[in-house]
């Protein structure tokens, strides 16, 4: 197989001309340009790049690479480079070379200043938080509308979400509000077992499910498996265009997709959380009848004298205001979703972690006001 061959050579003394000959091809070993511009910068100061190719009898992508590595060289130099005697097919390829960029994705890039990585953050979290309250005042714009009658969407559309958010999800609240009170009351016994406390267990499990863990996880279950429900199935409809369409007909995405979802958590949190807390109250009274030896009768009345009812409807309340987050913030990841099948997915895992953060945060807030109100 013919090899290549390279000359440089000077018609003048500002000029070199790369004369190329024989089968540029990537697979055979073409010269590195380092070499060749070294073997240019032997000669006085160059002011201008030529190629000859009228010798070359193959050529493929090697010689575009080749040509690409010279020319970008030659810019850096400052020194003008004349692209005439390359093959026209090769000035094609190194025309739409440069009028693509490049991608950087997967390369290492230099780390901007940290000035600038704080600044970056403080701006993403500003536009984060804007789109978040400008997002919850176009929904509660739309609970106005709806108790004004005014607001368009299907109510089958809202039956088939709260059998969604409500009947199908009593399996896993179940199953996680029992263990939750099974470790609870085990945890509970192991201490006040060496205080001979053990009644005490039912206290400890029933306060604790209807005031705080009842409520945080059912609305951590929601968010996992409604929240990124919502985010997936917006998203999907903004990949097809659907929300768009609706826009043009007039009506409000809004009313028509975001209303239903929150208020079927609306209804269907506060019955699920009441369920969770029975459900852990009866994991607590497994421990607490087999492992303490307490009669039923005395765990039950034992747990309806520790549950007061401003414990219970601290729980109900906090379970409203965590429908409201997980459904809001779920649509919010799933309007914002991208047109593509991993921004879908992206979209998904974002609204499940922003849920449980909020959750947890403002879960935190309702702890500092209900302690400065003595509840």
């Amino acid at each position: 197989m013919e090899d290549w061959a390279l000359r440089v050579v000077h018609p003048t003394s500002d000029v070199a001309c790369l004369e190329l000959a024989g089968v540029w091809r990537k697979e055979h070993r073409l010269p590195d340009p380092a070499d060749v511009w070294r073997e240019v910068e032997v000669a006085p100061p160059v002011h201008q790049l030529t190629f000859d190719t009228s010798r070359v009898t193959e050529w493929d992508s090697g010689l575009v690479t080749f040509a690409i590595k010279l020319l970008a060289e030659a810019r850096s130099r400052g020194i003008e480079s004349n692209r005439a005697g390359l093959p026209d097919g090769a000035q094609r390829l190194l025309h739409l070379a440069e009028a693509v960029p490049e991608r950087q994705t997967g390369r290492a890039r230099e780390a901007p200043p940290w000035l600038a990585k704080i600044g970056s953050w403080a701006t993403s979290a500003w536009i984060e938080t804007a789109s978040g309250l400008s997002f919850l005042g176009e929904g509660m714009l739309a609970l106005g509308a709806l108790l004004r009658g005014q607001a368009r969407f299907r109510t089958s559309d809202l039956l088939v979400v709260i059998q969604d958010c409500g009947p199908r999800a009593l399996g896993i609240v179940s199953l996680i509000s029992f263990l939750i009170g099974l470790i609870l009351a085990f945890v509970g016994a192991v201490q006040l077992e060496q205080f001979g406390a053990s009644i005490f267990v039912a206290n400890l499990v029933a306060v604790a499910m209807t005031r705080e863990i009842g409520c945080i996880m059912t609305a951590i279950v929601m968010s996992g498996r409604t929240g990124a429900a919502f985010a997936a199935q917006l998203g999907t409809m903004n990949t097809n265009q659907e929300i768009d369409a609706l826009s043009t007909m007039g009506i409000s995405p809004m009313e028509f997709l975001v209303l239903p979802r929150m208020l079927a958590l609306i209804v269907m949190m506060p019955l699920l959380t009441i369920y969770a807390d029975v459900v852990g109250i009866l994991g607590g009274a497994v421990v607490g009848m087999t492992m303490l030896g307490l009669g039923s009768t005395e765990y039950f009345e034992q747990t309806r004298g520790a549950v007061s009812l401003a414990s219970f409807f601290i729980g109900v309340s906090k379970s409203v205001v965590f429908g409201v987050i997980v459904a809001l913030v779920g649509c919010l990841r799933g309007m914002q979703s991208g047109r593509s099948a991993a921004a879908v997915g992206l979209a998904a895992t974002s609204a499940v972690v922003t849920s449980i953060v909020l959750i947890i945060v403002i879960d935190g807030v309702f702890a500092v006001i209900l302690n400065v109100l003595g509840f």
